[in-house]
């Protein structure tokens, strides 16, 4: 099983913009290799992603050299400045440190529902496809055009939607979340994570059920080869634990078959992140 999806911080060392306010205040504390290690053994996970938190070369060099050195990290989805006049070679300077396999920039937070089809913004990705790494897009319904153009644009850029572009669990809306999602689906060089969803929900009243009709949606439109797990911990915590998030996910997959359940916890994550089968990254193209 490998979660595509996580995360780990130091609020002592690093500010974190989202995290502001108190609501996140159960989970302003650092987030170790150690705790990451106690979870994903007693959950029977063998390797992870580990994804970028802010805006910094130097978080993502850390987390290289974390995942390096700590068997269970298997890749990292980092963070660079998409717009810098020496991408390409930013790019080889981190893959030279360790097993990095994708970017993600916080697109949610742009004002600009276009900022992913910026001019140098495309030339960046384009650059990151060249390096042969995949890009995650964390995205808010609103900007799932632009998403979907973006991937028209680069057919060969490994695209991965975070968090199946944060639908709105809790208040029950369905559109226009549900049929972006569906433009964006249609785009073949597009996967999507289910991951995140229990903090879209109801924190403190969420059921599986509430999930349902969403996760359908995406296995719909999508299909089972191009959907992934990721725990999104800790963030999770804020509304489940991780044992919980992954009880909701193994529910509902239910109606999968064995071979897709099988691609969904692990086969899928490994293509994505152009990873082998123990979970290496020496095989990127």
């Amino acid at each position: 099983m490998i979660d595509a999806h996580h995360h780990l911080w130091d609020p002592s060392r690093r500010e974190y913009p989202w995290m502001a306010g108190a609501a996140m205040d159960p989970i302003r504390r650092p987030y170790t290799v150690d705790d990451l290690r106690a979870v994903t053994k007693a959950a029977g996970v063998h390797a992870t992603v580990l994804v970028q938190t802010v805006s910094s070369e130097e978080e993502t060099a850390e987390f290289l050299t974390t995942a390096a050195a700590e068997p269970v990290i298997a890749g990292v989805v980092g963070w660079v400045d998409l717009k810098a006049a020496d991408l390409a070679d930013r790019l080889a300077a981190l893959q030279a440190q360790g097993p990095l396999v994708g970017l993600r920039h916080q697109v949610e937070t742009e004002p600009d529902d276009d900022w992913l089809l910026r001019p140098a913004v495309v030339a960046g990705l384009s650059t990151v496809s060249s390096a042969g790494l995949a890009f995650d897009l964390l995205v808010r319904p609103a900007q799932l055009a632009a998403a979907s153009e973006l991937a028209m644009r680069l057919p060969e850029l490994r695209l991965v939607l975070d968090h199946a572009a944060k639908p709105p669990i809790a208040s029950g809306e369905w559109e226009p979340w549900a049929s972006g999602l569906a433009a964006l689906a249609s785009r073949e060089n597009v996967v999507c994570k289910v991951s995140g969803l229990v903090t879209e929900a109801d924190w403190t009243g969420w059921e599986v059920g509430h999930l349902r009709r969403y996760v359908d949606h995406v296995l719909e439109v999508f299909g089972p080869s191009r959907v992934l797990f990721g725990s999104d911990w800790p963030v999770c915590e804020l509304a489940a634990s991780y044992e919980l998030v992954l009880d909701a996910a193994i529910a509902l997959t239910g109606s999968l078959s064995d071979a897709e359940r099988l691609a969904f916890f692990e086969h899928n994550a490994r293509r994505t992140y152009a990873m082998d089968a123990d979970g290496d990254t020496s095989s990127r193209g």
